[in-house]
């Protein structure tokens, strides 16, 4: 038997107008992207050369009392994934909140398509938000928030095997925002 439940009091509870007043201005280092972007979304091969590219949409908001940020990111968007149907795409999920223990962002993205969990530390570096984790084969990740502009931002994901000293672009978004 399923059940359904109206997402009114599940919205509704982890739902929040702004941000919590005792961190603003670190929660403001994501806060800036809260609304709804349209994605120019780029994959790249091992060479660097163009794999594939495809529209997909992120939608960002305030959650657990202003103390987090969620998204979801959906590639190709609902409209493609509805005629279309999902693969190969990915639909997924990102919780991050301000950690003023670490002065860091944790954040963990779910891809449950693919059946990926993977955590994040994430700090301001200059003008970028850079997310770094280590994978399971020892490869750094890093995904970074770079030019980030009332109606625009890139984010790049980049991987290197060699401890930092080379990385490999992967994938790149060009997002603005939708009115």
């Amino acid at each position: 038997m399923i059940i359904q439940q109206s997402a009114g009091p599940m919205t509704e509870s982890l739902h929040a107008p702004g941000p919590d007043a005792e961190h603003q201005a670190k929660l403001m280092q994501f806060g800036c992207l809260v609304g709804s972007w349209d994605l120019d979304v780029v994959y790249y091969d091992e060479s660097g050369a163009i794999k594939r590219r495809t529209p997909g949409e992120w939608h960002f908001g305030w959650a657990l009392e202003g103390r987090a940020i969620v998204d979801v990111w959906m590639v190709p968007p609902r409209p493609r994934r509805a005629s279309e149907g999902p693969a190969p795409g990915e639909c997924g999920m990102t919780v991050r909140f301000y950690d003023p223990r670490l002065d860091a962002w944790r954040s963990t993205w779910h891809g449950p398509v693919n059946g990926i969990v993977w955590p994040f530390i994430a700090r301001q570096v200059d003008d970028e938000m850079v997310l770094e984790r280590t994978q399971d084969d020892g490869s750094l990740t890093r995904w970074v928030f770079s030019k980030m502009r009332p109606e625009s931002f890139h984010w790049r994901a980049v991987t290197s095997t060699d401890s930092g000293k080379t990385w490999r672009l992967e994938q790149e978004m060009f997002a603005d925002r939708r009115h």
